[in-house]
């Protein structure tokens, strides 16, 4: 069993921790010694799921911009070769391009070195083998092996070769939006288009540089495409409000045809119309859904369990598709997306509001290059009609009004307290009058209220990995969403082990 130590270490299906100094109060946790021992718990989990011996495995290892990311990619390199595998330096890279290096260079396992949007001073490392991304007991496995100080057998040492493999990877995304767009001009379908670029100083630069102007795309006004682990202009998240305010007035001041934006190591995307206007969260998902339907028509769309009801009724009733809602946690939403395949489903697309999308098409990877990517080939096909992206979006139905408020939980096993919250808040909805309990919730309670009772919905939840409990609210009314809130506290002051 993991100790708090090591537990800590553990975020859903990746491992993260503190890894430089620079913050008051926030010690190194991710180690040079936690690092080497997560990296040799890999060699053998690795091997052992190949049947291969470490000396017989081919890896590749990248990082993104954090400063801290090349030192551990050095470390994690070392201790791969001492156990004598062939290893592929990628050097700055996305994501997503790590996962693929399973497909396009045959790798038997990879690690990306990154920690997501996080603060500049943590990092953390993100495994792959070519069945996709690890899930949280490999994880632990894994951290057990560091932690108990496991070491693997001696053997000749293995060989390091540095490969740019985000030239291919760019080139692949090239030749997708070519083939799609059929544009008499073949090699340069985007050329009558400006498109704007927000990397926030992560590895996202790239899609400008690499994808956008080879295709003849005009890019000027793309911002903060340099890696700076420091990220000096904004955080690199498509949920922050900074960073999309960003990509909005750059669209804006440069009269764009459309602006992208991407996470610090492009597993997110996110995008902006002509207009200046968000096409983030529920569009988001709404639009990724109109592009993954095509072709598979009555399809089933996974997402995560916050989405607005005007977007269960766009799927269901505009496209024609069916809505199954999931768990929060993009790894739960694209794991349910691959099961229900497995059992005959057809779905296309399982996608988190956060901007985590993963289309069956593409190995039910989360990239945000290849949702831009798919975003970008339906607007060149769009202008063919004579119409702009956003029309696609125009059934939509949005909510007037959106809160989310977080509730920490005091008690120790908060998740057993979470637990029993959400039980008394299911049997106390029960009992009111006016409260419509959902039929389709499989994460927490989420609650309807009709016209003359706020005119939305709640959903309550208990948090993925922290203890806490987010309370989301929309309302299609002006001041619903207080409404909403004043029944919901009805409830709340009713509970033990909450901070309200």
């Amino acid at each position: 069993m993991l100790n708090e130590y090591f537990s800590h270490l553990k975020s859903g299906t990746d491992i993260r921790g503190v890894a430089c100094e620079g913050v008051k109060g926030e010690e190194i946790k991710l180690t040079d010694d936690v690092v080497k021992g997560s990296s040799k718990g890999f060699i053998k989990f690795i091997s052992e799921k190949s049947g291969k011996k470490p000396s017989e495995l081919l890896l590749s290892v990248g990082h993104d911009s954090r400063i801290t990311g090349e030192h551990i990619a050095s470390l994690v390199i070392e201790e791969f070769t001492k156990a004598g595998a062939r290893v592929l330096d990628c050097g700055l890279a996305t994501t997503p391009s790590m996962f693929m290096t399973t497909v396009d260079l045959n790798c038997d396992g990879a690690v990306e070195i990154t920690a997501s949007h996080h603060p500049f001073n943590r990092n953390g490392l993100k495994f792959f083998t070519p069945d996709g991304g690890l899930e949280a007991e490999d994880i632990e496995q894994i951290l057990q092996f560091a932690q108990d100080g496991g070491e693997l057998e001696k053997a000749e040492c293995g060989t390091v070769e540095k490969v740019n493999y985000m030239e291919q990877y760019a080139e692949n995304l090239c030749n997708i939006i070519r083939k799609a767009v059929g544009a008499e001009d073949y090699m340069h379908p985007l050329k009558d288009f400006k498109i704007v670029v927000d990397a926030g100083n992560g590895v996202g630069g790239f899609y400008a540089d690499k994808v956008l102007k080879p295709l003849g795309a005009d890019t000027e006004g793309s911002k903060f495409l340099e890696p700076d682990g420091m990220f000096p202009n904004h955080i690199p998240n498509p949920e922050d409000k900074t960073a999309m305010d960003s990509i909005c007035k750059a669209v804006v001041d440069s009269n764009a045809d459309l602006g992208v934006i991407f996470d610090t190591d492009v597993d997110r995307g996110g995008a902006v119309d002509s207009t200046g206007k968000e096409i983030n969260r529920n569009r988001l998902v709404a639009l990724a859904s109109a592009i993954a339907l095509e072709g598979n028509e009555g399809g089933t769309i996974v997402t995560d369990s916050i989405t607005s009801s005007g977007l269960k009724e766009f799927i269901e009733n505009t496209l024609g598709g069916k809505h199954y809602r999931y768990k929060r946690g993009y790894k739960n939403v694209i794991d349910k997306g691959i099961e229900l395949n497995a059992q005959g489903i057809n779905c296309p697309l399982a996608i988190e509001t956060s901007g985590h999308a993963a289309m069956r098409e593409n190995y039910f990877l989360d990239d945000g290059a290849y949702l831009c990517t798919k975003i970008i080939i339906k607007m060149a096909q769009m202008k063919k009609q004579g119409k702009a992206l956003e029309s696609i979006l125009q059934d939509l139905k949005e909510p007037v009004e959106s809160r989310e408020y977080r509730f920490n939980i005091t008690e120790k096993d908060f998740r057993a307290c979470g637990e029993k919250i959400i039980k008394d808040l299911e049997e106390f909805a029960q009992k009111q009058d006016g409260w419509i309990l959902a039929d389709d919730s499989r994460e927490g309670v989420r609650v309807s209220f009709g016209k003359n009772d706020g005119d939305g919905w709640f959903l309550l939840r208990l948090s993925v990995h922290d203890p806490n409990m987010p309370l989301n609210i929309e309302s299609d009314t002006k001041g619903g969403a207080e409404i909403i809130y004043r029944k919901f506290r009805e409830f709340l002051v009713t509970t033990r082990g909450l901070e309200y």
